[in-house]
């Protein structure tokens, strides 16, 4: 008896059918059968499926004599199922690697639920990619089992059939079937929920959702539109039959009316002629199973009324916006200059000489260099009032991002265009907003954010995949507000000159968010470990990929995290922290985080302080990820790992070979990796060398003053021994310049 049951129903869909069956034959995970259904389909499906049952016994093949639809298709193919569990897959969607695997270990883990509810990730014809809005849900629901009636917002997740597997003892005890109709999945989601005494979910995208161009039957205009009442008819009955499901009748009559009203709401849904029809049976049901005593609130309140009345408040609240849209310039044109006047106004006023204003990654919090120097700042030079610009209130809100007591403003707000208009030092490791506007004597001090390999700023003009979205004039055009660009290494130095050409000074100050791994002992590393939760005594590798620019929402699977984790064996930890820009897509629902829950790994990516996942590494695993240079303060092993150098190199483009070049030994292949990490080749003595050749290099600024050094000489004016043993750094009143310029 395998233990999933995979149901593919089939119609109209050959250019997509190969896809959606590799995808589930090619899995690690092999316990399965697959049943797929012809539904008459005219077009070439019935031989592709009778050539994969050929070659593949685990396929079966079911040709029907008529075409049926969706639902009967696929209640064809349930009394052929002898799975554990039923798995109803579309034949243009797709499994992502290592689905059913994930699947499989955590029904293992629930002890065989009733229903498991995945997640999964609309792709999109023109290559785009976007993960459920809700899938927090799925991470919210906890370890184990529970019931609709326990955790209700469960239905708040799309109530389609595909992303959920349903014990087939379950379903043949309850009689579930699908119904004919264009709405066949909410005569199924609801009641079997509803009725499910376990269910368990999975926070791991376990299916490709595809956003077809052309050929979704729900985004065609139709009667077929329709079928939606008589599908919630069947809802209403399952649940009039059951007593103990009483309680649920309010919720389904206002999500019934939601429906129906999104449905009407969409011009591309219905014929013109055939909306007030569909209005009035929709307020005939609406009615019909209105529960006595229940309220009616919001939207639905539309349901009330007539088809005209609908009309007349649909259309208000059209126009309403309509007028919006075309005041919105005009409005932003009266705030622009309603804000520029207030700036105007505090223009007039002196610079405060004691006043500093932070902002990093885009107004995310006390993170990164800038927070380095206003700590600093804060210690040595107490007289100076820091203020930070955040984003919104949910930054400012956070107490990981903004600690208590920081005084902050929001950006664009009022009391942000009047501490902008008056502050004389900017700190900052992305531009400023292209709205502010430098004054005369202001010092704007540029800290990056780390050692360039790739290519940045003005070099990217030759690379049109890598500046997708970025306008490289207007960059350079806020970049001339510098006055100075820290440097942590003379590398840097000379890109940053090359790559924004601006009227800058050069500052040989070393990365101060560095300082703290130059200066940090065995205290700070202990620290670091507890607070990621690590064994005592394991050792901790470190894997940082970088994004990728030729691929589309930059994420690339260069490594399976779970083998790679397994081959490392007992007594390691492993750690994974991805790119920020890939921190909220669907990277992370690939698999890691399902890793994070069940403890086979570490997922760091929402630390806010990078510092801390370098702290508590003995090694690090990188591909191109600038952290290699941050890292080498430590003095600790590194491993490149560059298995896609040449696309890599050549989509996005790089200074210098980091192969040729590297911190430590190279891999380009996983076998080359695993051997490495395995056999200790990671912290040999050619591996040492190269870290001493790779640290003399660019770690040449960083020996742990460098946010003292940034105070005292930029902020300060004063005078200071520069790193590495050069004379001195003279600060702004000794000629604004430190020892280089562009």
């Amino acid at each position: 008896m395998p233990r999933f049951s995979v149901i593919i129903p089939c119609f109209k869909v050959q250019g997509f059918l190969r896809e959606c069956l590799d995808s589930v034959l090619e899995q690690s995970y092999r316990d399965i059968e697959v049943i797929a259904v012809d539904d008459r389909s005219p077009d070439g499906c019935g031989a592709i499926l009778d050539e994969y049952a050929a070659r593949d016994p685990r396929v079966t093949v079911l040709h029907l004599p008529e075409n049926v639809g969706l639902g009967r298709a696929r209640n064809a193919g349930m009394p052929h199922a002898t799975g554990d569990f039923l798995f109803f897959l579309d034949s243009d969607d797709t499994l992502t690697p290592g689905a059913l695997r994930a699947m499989a270990d955590r029904l293992d883990e629930t002890g065989d639920p009733d229903v498991l509810v995945f997640d999964y990730a609309r792709t999109y014809w023109w290559g785009g990619t976007r993960r459920n809005a809700l899938a927090h849900l799925l991470a919210d629901m906890g370890e184990g089992t529970f019931t609709a009636a326990g955790r209700p917002e469960i239905l708040d997740l799309l109530m389609v059939v595909w992303n959920k597997v349903y014990r087939r003892e379950f379903v043949t005890e309850n009689g579930f079937e699908f119904p004919p109709g264009y709405y066949e999945d909410t005569p199924w989601t609801f009641p079997v929920l509803l009725s499910a005494g376990r269910i368990a979910t999975l926070d791991r995208i376990c299916l490709n959702y595809r956003q077809r161009r052309q050929g979704n039957i729900l985004s065609t205009t139709s009667r077929k539109h329709f079928d939606i009442h008589d599908q919630y008819e069947r809802v209403f009955a399952f649940v009039g039959a059951r007593p103990e499901l009483a309680v649920w009748r309010p919720w389904l009559h206002r999500k019934m009316g939601e429906h129906c009203l999104d449905i009407l709401a969409k011009p591309d849904r219905l014929p013109p002629a055939d909306r007030a029809e569909f209005f009035r049976l929709t307020t005939r049901m609406f009615r019909r199973h209105r529960p006595e005593g229940t309220s009616v609130t919001g939207e639905l309140r539309l349901l009330e009324g007539g088809y005209p009345a609908y009309l007349l408040k649909r259309g208000a609240g059209r126009a309403a916006r309509e007028l919006g849209r075309r005041a919105l310039p005009v409005s932003r044109a009266a705030a622009g200059r309603l804000g520029q006047g207030w700036s105007a106004l505090h223009a007039r006023r002196p610079l405060d000489p004691h006043l500093v204003v932070y902002s990093a990654f885009s107004h995310q919090g006390v993170l990164g260099d800038p927070a380095a120097v206003y700590r600093k700042a804060r210690e040595i030079a107490p007289h100076l009032r820091g203020v930070w610009v955040v984003a919104g209130e949910e930054e400012a809100a956070d107490p990981a991002l903004l600690p208590e007591g920081v005084e902050h403003v929001l950006l664009d707000s009022t009391r942000y265009r009047e501490i902008t208009a008056r502050a004389t030092y900017f700190v900052n490791n992305v531009n400023w907003p292209g709205t502010l506007v430098k004054r005369p004597g202001s010092v704007h001090i540029h800290t990056h954010q780390g050692t360039p390999l790739k290519y940045m700023g003005a070099d990217l003009r030759d690379k049109p995949g890598a500046r997708h979205g970025l306008d490289v004039p207007q960059m350079l055009r806020r970049a001339d507000r510098w006055d100075h660009s820290l440097v942590a290494n003379r590398h840097s130095e000379l890109v940053w000159e090359r790559a924004y050409p601006c009227h800058f000074a050069s500052a040989r100050t070393g990365s101060p968010r560095n300082d703290v791994l130059v200066g940090a002992g065995p205290a700070e590393c202990a620290a670091a470990r507890d607070r990621l939760g690590i064994p005592p005594g394991n050792t901790v590798v470190l894997y940082a990929p970088t994004r990728r620019e030729y691929r589309r929402g930059g994420h690339v699977d260069r490594l399976d995290l779970a083998r790679f984790a397994e081959d490392l064996g007992p007594g390691h930890t492993l750690v994974v922290r991805l790119h920020p820009s890939l921190a909220t897509g669907p990277a992370r629902g690939l698999g890691l985080a399902d890793l994070h829950r069940r403890g086979v790994l570490r997922d760091a990516t929402d630390e806010p302080h990078v510092e801390t996942v370098l702290l508590a590494s003995d090694v690090l695993v990188t591909d191109y990820s600038a952290l290699m240079f941050d890292y080498a303060c430590l003095d600790r092993p590194i491993v490149v790992h560059a298995d896609d150098w040449a696309a890599y190199s050549a989509s996005r483009g790089t200074y210098f070979d980091i192969t040729a070049e590297p911190p430590g030994p190279v891999s380009r292949s996983y076998r080359e990796l695993a051997g490495l990490l395995v056999s200790g080749g990671w912290r040999d003595a050619e591996s040492a060398r190269l870290r001493a050749a790779f640290r003399e290099r660019f770690c040449t600024y960083d020996d742990g003053r460098a946010a003292e050094r940034v105070v005292r000489t930029l902020l300060l004016g004063e005078s200071m021994p520069s790193a590495a043993g050069r004379a001195r750094v003279p600060g702004p009143a000794a000629g604004h310049d430190l020892l280089a310029s562009s």
